[in-house]
């Protein structure tokens, strides 16, 4: 099992401790102690460090620029540019490029994502009961690009439409017995390429993008795919629907809720888009992909704590599940955990997370658990 050694949790200690002396070069006190009132760019570096037996030493991180695209508008919210990359000492690369535009007023929102991933992970089968045992360590390769552009259509009302393209690439022969070159109800094992397009709505009343104390955010989005190269053949969906909705308890206290819904349409379910559950935003203690089906449908709650404007304090529970066609109540997965929040940029609402989550304990095995770090909130 991976063990994660990163930097990031010896960077927030360091800034606790030496975040008032003056000998920290400019360029860290700009980055992780800025008192900014006038509603300039920041820049903020998320150094990380890991150590695998089938990758060998991972090193790389993160970078968030976040900026107004009017300064002096103070509803306009909070704009940034996210980026991703680590290498390992076996050749493997992880690059992610992520944006998100909003303009003067708040009436146009782009997006847009690019990804290369050259990396394996580790492929349990599909349903929401696979075995540790049936671990199959695969190599995958994979392209990625989205954009989207959402309009307001009237109060708080967003239309626009997403359109993108993929390409995944798997390499699995180190392990002929494995359950992804065995079972034969799992489809695509080669990968495929495909092309998407299609619409998204969006209903958002937050106070605040970034740290959000009141209010809610609707979003749903259907993708129509179609196969190319030697995927031509290949037609399907997928469909997203996420509600999100913070209570203000008291000035300190916030209450959020979440809950999401995805499907993959059509008569075939490539593997590798399957919904998966796992994530460092939802069901938080469970390894990504661990549990996979053509439905997924997962909720939580958390309480955050601010306990000034440097520090804050969550705790979360949550509950979830993938299923094939019928949602099971039996079958639900729980989640728990809690973490701290360091804001870094204080007038913007801008956070490093540290999380860590629990789920079940499946039979004859570990307890499930994760610890996470991230740049935001995780809803």
């Amino acid at each position: 099992m991976k063990k994660l050694f990163t930097l990031s949790v010896l960077l927030l200690g360091f800034q606790c401790v030496f975040a008032q002396l003056s000998f920290l070069p400019k360029f860290v006190r700009q980055m992780y102690f800025k008192k900014d009132t006038n509603r300039k760019p920041s820049f903020v570096l998320l150094p990380a460090l890991s150590s695998a037996p089938e990758t060998g030493l991972e090193f790389g991180g993160a970078a968030l620029l976040s900026f107004y695209s009017d300064t002096l508008d103070r509803g306009t919210r909070v704009s940034n540019i996210f980026g991703y990359s680590t290498i390992t000492t076996k050749g493997q690369t992880k690059l992610s490029l992520n944006a998100s535009y909003w303009t003067p007023q708040n009436k146009l929102h782009l997006s847009g994502n690019i990804s290369f991933y050259n990396f394996p992970f580790n492929f349990y089968g599909i349903g929401n009961n696979t075995r540790l045992a049936n671990k199959d360590y695969v190599y995958e390769k994979r392209y990625k690009s989205s954009i989207s552009a959402e309009k307001l259509l009237t109060k708080n009302f967003y239309g626009g439409v997403t359109l993108g393209a993929f390409k995944y690439y798997y390499k699995y022969d180190r392990d002929p017995y494995g359950i992804l070159n065995t079972d034969p109800s799992i489809e695509d094992k080669r990968g495929g390429a495909a092309v998407f397009g299609g619409p998204s709505f969006t209903y958002d009343t937050r106070n605040n993008n970034t740290y959000t104390t009141k209010g809610v955010i609707i979003n749903a989005y259907y993708n129509l795919m179609h196969g190319a190269f030697i995927n031509n053949g290949y037609v399907g969906g997928f469909f997203n629907i996420e509600y999100s909705e913070f209570f203000a308890l008291s000035k300190k206290l916030v209450l959020g809720l979440d809950i999401q819904e995805q499907s993959l349409t059509g008569s075939r379910s490539p593997f590798y888009l399957l919904p998966e559950m796992g994530s460092d935003e939802m069901m938080r203690g469970y390894y990504g992909g661990r549990y996979r089906d053509r439905n997924y449908i997962a909720g939580q709650t958390e309480l955050r704590y601010r306990v000034d404007n440097r520090f804050g304090l969550a705790g979360f529970v949550g509950t979830g599940e993938v299923f094939h066609s019928a949602f099971s109540l039996p079958q639900l997965k729980p989640n728990y955990g809690g973490g701290v929040r360091y804001f870094f940029d204080v007038e913007k609402g801008l956070a490093i997370r540290l999380d860590y989550g629990v789920g079940e304990k499946p039979t004859g095995e570990k307890r499930e658990s994760g610890i996470y770090i991230a740049l935001g909130q995780s809803f």
